[in-house]
């Protein structure tokens, strides 16, 4: 029952997100007419939330309230938020609004998996089973909002996504006590900070994981931010739908990882998923919607690798790591570190990559465009997926010599 739970909490968590995460650019623009510096607003502040909230409140959960109920707390008001969010037409309501939702609802990411560790016994082993239902939340959400409502174009998805969050915060109430792991020590400023687990980056290991996930966050970001208009451009049809077949074969990877870790190990796994990065932005520089569309599919069809053999595996270390007193803590700091730290960057340096190799068409009209017979903006897709592509093989190689995992410790969790 306690695993069933901890799954629908995984499930609702992430179909939050899948909700309004793939419409809301969609919505922006043609729903409220926000132009194109002003669409990417929701995932500038969640990236900001990211870099402010996670890690206090790991430490809150670690000293101060049982886990559990500051999910509840987040998700019931994040919920309220998001519906304000839905209501907005202008610019600055709705990005200081979002705003406030996104402080909610990113702290909820590390907490979820906190309290999904604090009630397994073996990470490697059950984890990957729970954190899988977070991947079909996301396709569900998809499928519901894309394929039988389609409304990506106005803010029912954002509506969708505040009736399951107030879900997930009645379901947090119900979930198996996660008490504080730190409590009995006394309170340092130390605590309040984070400090404790910033202290863990000392350790040779830890700050090497780190910094390598810093570096793959932006290749995951990367791919977010540009592939549907990759697709779109290059004329593949229903890109939007496309990308899910990489959702979907991520859940038969995750479902295998424990195997697999088991079997090559935590390091092994981990630079197995960054040369997928490699592979799949080489085979997305040389594919086209042509002949070359089964480049295009064979980087899809990475999501799986690339995904879980990194970033979930890399929960599971970093849960090994921290122990239990500073679980949520860690986690916070992970979650700063890709969802803040590593988003940012990327919206940054993807954004400029692609301006970079961006070429204006000014003989292309607005009646030509809606017409589909040119585009007013085209790109060298090729050399832009050509520099994330070598920048993994390069973390791929450093990773290789410098990563010296730690053993799991084998007490009793």
């Amino acid at each position: 029952m306690i695993k069933l739970k901890l799954g629908a909490m995984m499930f609702l968590q992430y179909f939050i997100w899948g909700s309004w995460g793939v419409p809301i650019v969609t919505y922006l623009g043609r729903g409220l007419g926000f132009d194109d510096a002003q669409k990417p607003i929701p995932f500038t502040v969640m990236a900001i939330a990211a870099l402010v909230t996670p890690l206090f409140m790991g430490i809150i959960a670690d000293r101060l309230v049982h886990a559990e109920k500051l999910m509840a707390t987040l998700h019931l008001a994040g919920a309220a938020v998001m519906w304000i969010a839905s209501s907005q037409t202008q610019f600055l309501p709705f990005a200081s609004t979002f705003l406030l939702f996104a402080l909610c609802y990113t702290p909820t990411l590390a907490l979820a998996n906190n309290i999904a560790f604090h009630h397994v016994k073996s990470a490697e082993q059950e984890f990957p089973a729970i954190r899988v239902m977070g991947t079909v939340g996301w396709i569900a959400a998809g499928i519901l909002i894309g394929k039988f409502l389609q409304v990506e174009d106005t803010n029912v998805p954002m509506r969708i996504a505040a009736g399951a969050g107030v879900l997930t915060g009645l379901l947090s109430l119900t979930l198996p006590p996660t008490p504080p792991k730190g409590g009995d020590r006394p309170f340092r400023v130390s605590d309040a900070l984070g400090l404790d687990a910033l202290g863990m980056l000392k350790h040779r290991d830890f700050a090497v994981f780190m910094l390598g996930s810093f570096l793959v966050s932006i290749l995951l970001q990367w791919y977010h931010a540009s592939t549907n208009d990759f697709l779109n451009e290059i004329g593949v049809a229903q890109p939007a739908f496309v990308m899910t077949f990489g959702q979907m074969i991520e859940v038969g990877f995750m479902l295998l990882l424990p195997i697999l870790l088991v079997r090559f190990g935590i390091k092994g796994i981990m630079l197995v998923g960054v040369l997928a990065w490699s592979l799949r932005y080489f085979a997305f520089s040389a594919g086209d919607a042509g002949t070359g569309m089964w480049l295009i599919y064979a980087g899809i069809l990475l999501h799986g690798i690339c995904f879980d053999f990194f970033f979930v595996s890399g929960q599971i270390y970093t849960d090994q790591r921290a122990g239990a007193q500073m679980r949520g803590a860690a986690q916070g700091l992970l979650t700063l570190v890709t969802n803040g730290l590593g988003f940012l960057v990327s919206t940054i340096v993807a954004g400029q990559v692609v301006g970079a190799y961006a070429t204006q068409h000014p003989d292309c009209t607005d009646a030509m465009q809606a017409a589909g017979s040119c585009l007013k903006v085209t790109h060298d897709w090729a050399a832009i997926w050509t520099i994330p592509a070598v920048g993994a093989l390069v973390l791929l190689v450093v990773l290789a010599l410098l990563f010296r995992p730690v053993p799991p410790p084998t007490a009793t969790r």
